[in-house]
């Protein structure tokens, strides 16, 4: 379903969700139950005005929403949900005023619980690693009254 639909999740990943479309979140990656994305620095993103490095809070923003793109993966249809249960951030090094990519891959996959671990780069080199849980609801459509 990805490779059929790609050029239709990757204008909704990019263009559909306003915080994306904020930062220039652009999708590299997509296979099911893996995402990597490349996000360009911008000014308004600064958490240190004295050394010019990322907000860490952006950082996390952004692998929360790579877990949950990882997680959308295994959709199937437009209307399943997925809710962040708790996001876990541990941060390495400073980000420079530079574009960061970050990875998201799928762990677990249950009933109702997705786990994920997401990764963060810049220049080659791990700045940042999460662990994201989420409530992945599916909408079964043929058992809807």
């Amino acid at each position: 379903m990805i490779e059929k639909n790609i050029g239709f999740i990757k204008q909704i990943i990019e263009e559909g969700i306003p915080v994306h479309k904020f930062l220039g979140l652009k999708l590299l990656e997509l296979v099911k139950g893996f995402v990597k994305v490349k996000v360009p620095f911008r000014d308004e993103i600064v958490g240190d005005m004295r050394t010019n490095r990322w907000h860490g809070g952006i950082i996390a923003t952004i692998m929360d929403s790579v877990g949950g793109i990882a997680g959308s993966t295994h959709f199937t249809s437009l209307e399943d949900k997925l809710v962040t249960i708790d996001l876990r951030i541990d941060y390495l090094k400073g980000a420079e005023a530079s574009e960061i990519i970050v990875e998201g891959k799928i762990v677990r996959l249950g009933n109702r619980i997705l786990v994920t671990k997401m990764k963060a780069f810049q220049n080659d080199e791990l700045i940042a690693e999460g662990k994201g849980v989420y409530n992945f609801i599916r909408i079964n459509k043929s058992t809807e009254k």
